[in-house]
């Protein structure tokens, strides 16, 4: 069986945590099929516009499988699910995560990885890392603050609290909270709204705005200019359709 599986539809890539009946827990051996779909779809940025993160079954992911490490699973390497995470971050198109029911600490680091996220009203995000006397490492540390601000994430650490998908909207982890029954075809449908542009765009967006906020202000805006890939191969075909509405 997949643990992770694939499936595409008009540009849009939907790859699926496949392990419900472990609340697809992230064991080593679902790292490294994820890892195989992220870095082939990096390579397909003409095929594949925009992807979307889930998780079968009634949870995104109940977070790392520490019985799975228990019973001998290794990664390839020391840091490979971090760096797994770093590549989803490094991905041309958007991305998309979908969650629904539990989404825990590695879960919410492998979240907090993607560009957006779309909330059932029945998630249930949280950092337990304290819990079990552990420190973060997929870096929780430091894509929580850029998500949701120093104030919310260092709480939000520090107490291992549950947010609701409702709260996660309004301190902005996610985009928006959706009825769990309708979350994957409100991320499709957000997927396709931004298919609707350019691709080009796309890719050249998240890459200007990733790369820019390793700097400071200035330096981002000089980042900008330096990096900005300038006119798309389609834009004169777009202008030209809008000069004939």
């Amino acid at each position: 069986m997949e643990l992770v599986s694939r499936s595409d539809d008009s540009g849009i890539a939907v790859l699926s945590l496949n392990r419900p009946d472990m609340l697809n827990a992230l064991s080593p051996n679902l790292f490294n099929e994820l890892r195989a779909h992220i870095d082939a779809i990096a390579e397909q940025p003409d095929q594949v516009g925009c992807v979307i993160l889930r998780g079968e079954g009634r949870s995104f992911s109940a977070g790392n499988d520490l019985k799975a490490i228990q019973a001998g699973e290794k990664p390839p390497s020391r840091h490979f699910q971090a760096e797994t995470l770093d590549a989803i971050e490094r991905l041309p198109q958007p991305v998309i995560a979908a969650v629904q029911g539990h989404c825990y600490t590695g879960a919410l680091e492998l979240a907090i990885a993607c560009d957006l996220l779309i909330a059932a009203d029945d998630a249930r995000f949280c950092d337990t890392h304290g819990k079990w006397g552990m420190s973060p490492t997929w870096g929780m540390s430091q894509r929580l603050p850029r998500r949701v601000g120093l104030l919310a994430a260092k709480e939000m650490m520090f107490s291992g609290r549950v947010i609701g998908g409702a709260e996660a909207v309004a301190m902005g982890l996610a985009n928006r909270c959706v009825a769990a029954e309708s979350l994957l075809d409100e991320a499709l449908a957000m997927a396709q709204s931004f298919l609707a542009n350019s691709w080009f765009t796309l890719r050249a967006d998240k890459m200007l705005i990733n790369g820019g906020l390793d700097n400071t202000l200035q330096e981002g805006l000089m980042w900008e200019r330096q990096n900005s890939p300038g006119r798309g191969p389609d834009m004169e075909e777009r202008l030209q359709s809008f000069a004939k509405k």
